[in-house]
């Protein structure tokens, strides 16, 4: 089976941003797909930024490491780009259809990818606000709770 990437996804393959580790990063997201063999590490450094009268909390920092296909380095690379610079409540609206979409399209076997990417994240943001006692948001508290029950039944 071949499978065809837009030239997006092939500059970011090739190419990655951000890669690497985060030294003492303030949250990590690991993620993976049994299926594939994918694995996807999301570090993320949190900073602060004003934002009319009050101080959010931003992604200050970014990177990945990342154990996969084409589709899978290129997708967290993008993930990366995007989430950079903004606040949780910004950077967890970021879906699998904002990273596909900013790659140029995905082939449809690839698409799981994308979900990695975005999983990856919010897995990063959650493991910051529960390791710092932060209130994490019902919604990313659920979703972790779906990653975590699928990574141990290998969905």
């Amino acid at each position: 089976m071949s499978v065809t990437y837009s030239k997006k996804t092939m500059e970011h393959f090739l190419n990655p941003k951000n890669m690497g580790e985060i030294d003492n990063a303030d949250g990590i997201g690991k993620v993976g797909n049994r299926v594939c063999g994918d694995i996807m590490y999301i570090y993320i450094k949190v900073g602060q930024k004003k934002i009319g009268n009050k101080t959010e909390e931003i992604i200050k920092d970014i990177r990945f490491k990342t154990l996969g296909c084409a589709a899978a380095i290129a997708t967290s690379s993008m993930i990366t780009e995007l989430a950079k610079g903004k606040t949780f409540s910004e950077a967890l609206k970021i879906t699998r259809d904002n990273v596909k979409d900013a790659l140029g399209d995905l082939p449809p076997v690839k698409l799981h990818c994308s979900n990695l990417a975005a999983d990856g994240l919010h897995e990063a943001i959650y493991d910051y606000l529960s390791k710092s006692g932060k209130p994490v948001p019902k919604a990313l508290e659920e979703h972790h709770e779906k990653i975590k029950r699928m990574s141990e039944h290998g969905h």
